[in-house]
């Protein structure tokens, strides 16, 4: 990858790669989740103890090739029975239901190991299922180490196995590093098993991306696009209207209700959820977002907000972590919020900050409003009661309330209460200087307006 980050920490649509796998085998309610680390491993341990605290990391201090990882695995595991199974960190279009398929099929025809294998078009730089006569297994070829005829086979091996332990412990025990990495290989204890007549099969993916991995940033770029279409796939299937599957790309940690409406270009990330007859975009990116049913948010940047039933938000607003909108109120054109909540029916139309502020149901929130919430050290709350209004380009200067009812005159800077039906004013009087423009501007346009206007004034 190139990246000061390990592999199988770099995310695609709300989950690493590991994270994907470790979903994928999840429903197989394994007794044990053994996670095998090397390259940077307090990176991935970290990231483990957050996302799969069950899970036991344990190091492979050398990387000495797939078999050697699967032995230090199972050193940590000296008592267990039954099936392992073995999963490659980064395959994250993995199905739970593969897996779980992979395991059925494993256990019900009695075999010693099981590998999941696909029917690729191109299979450069994979290893290459081998077949005897009779279409059984017979080994797994690395490329490596394939002949030209082997590399010309198309079946690959997809990384992931079922063993049984007993078999896989003493079959690991005989690996060799006769190869030309040098390196003791997993896919070698199918031959051996083959040799002593233990029964092997193959379990092949219905569909072969599943088996996919990523080893640059292109080809994760692919996969990514194929989650997403997966994904928004699925979403549609189950009544959800996405209007440019393209351009939408949606998390699998999202949630969304059916007749929602995603439009183009927008991003549902994170622990976001949509309600029924809300409509998301265009050009939207909801990150922890909660959007109730029948709101409407376009063309808006929103962290950690909660909208409300039939809100609407935007165009061009961005609304900050603890923004929480009520029923039909309303965040116009260019307005960012900050822990700050709107009663029903409240609005904020436009060119407006409200940052630390509680505003009254059916209240307004005139253009150019600014919540001065921050005085240089701490932030300070703002209140404006029920169906206040609050004119054009007005400071409100934290802490202060505006009570029920109270008018606040445009332009004002408000510092002290405006109790409830009252009328606050701070505006200066007004003085206009007269010749100002032609003592101080002489020779200019505004000039020339001036004496044009005071001329034909003279001659009404």
């Amino acid at each position: 990858m190139k990246s000061a980050t390990p592999k199988v920490l770099h995310e695609l649509l709300g989950r690493t790669l590991v994270g994907h796998v470790l979903a994928a085998a999840g429903p197989a309610a394994a007794e044990r989740t053994i996670v095998v680390v090397g390259h940077q491993a307090d990176q991935v341990r970290a990231h483990l103890a957050e996302i799969a605290p069950e899970a036991v990391p344990v190091l492979q201090a050398e990387q000495n090739g797939t078999g050697h990882a699967v032995r230090i695995a199972l050193d940590a595991a000296p008592d267990a029975t039954g099936t392992v199974l073995v999963l490659s960190g980064d395959a994250p279009l993995l199905r739970g239901e593969t897996v779980a398929a992979l395991i059925e099929a494993h256990e019900a025809g009695n075999r010693a190991a099981t590998v999941l294998a696909a029917a690729v078009d191109d299979p450069t730089g994979l290893g290459r299922i081998v077949r005897d006569a009779s279409g059984g297994l017979a080994r797994i070829v690395e490329e490596r180490d394939a002949s030209a005829e082997v590399r010309a086979i198309r079946e690959i091996n997809g990384g992931i196995y079922a063993f049984d332990v007993v078999a896989l412990r003493d079959a690991l025990g005989k690996l060799s590093t006769d190869n030309d990495q040098g390196e003791e290989y997993l896919t070698d204890v199918f031959g051996l098993l083959v040799e002593v007549g233990s029964p092997v099969g193959v379990f092949v993916a219905p569909d072969a991306a599943e088996t996919l991995g990523a080893n640059d940033r292109a080809q994760l770029a692919g996969l990514r696009a194929m989650l997403r279409d997966r994904v928004n796939t699925a979403w549609m299937r189950s009544g959800v209207a996405i209007l440019d599957p393209a351009t939408t790309w949606i998390d699998v940690t999202v949630t969304i209700e059916p007749d929602a409406v995603i439009d183009q270009n927008s991003q549902l990330r994170g622990g976001t959820s949509v309600a029924a007859g809300a409509v998301i975009g265009p050009d939207t990116t909801l990150i922890d977002t909660t959007v109730a049913a029948g709101a409407t948010v376009l063309r808006t940047h929103s962290i950690g907000a909660l909208i409300g039933p039939d809100a609407t938000v935007g165009p061009f607003s961005f609304l900050r972590p603890g923004t929480r909108l009520g029923r039909k109120s309303k965040v116009g054109g260019f307005v960012e919020a900050k822990n700050a909540e709107l009663g029903d029916g409240a609005k904020v139309p436009h060119l407006t900050y409200v940052g630390d502020a509680t505003i009254g149901a059916k209240a307004n929130i005139g253009a150019g409003t600014i919540f001065a919430n921050y005085d240089g050290v701490n932030k300070h709350h703002t209140t404006v009661g029920e169906a206040a209004f609050v004119g054009s380009d007005t400071v409100l200067i934290a802490p202060v309330e505006i009570g029920p009812g109270a008018y606040v005159a445009a332009g004002s800077a408000i510092q002290k209460e405006v109790p409830a039906g009252n009328l606050g004013v701070t505006r200066a009087p007004q003085r206009n200087v007269e010749g100002w423009t032609a003592r101080r501007r002489a020779g200019t346009v505004s000039a020339e307006a001036a004496e044009r206007a005071a001329a034909e004034k003279k001659g009404e």
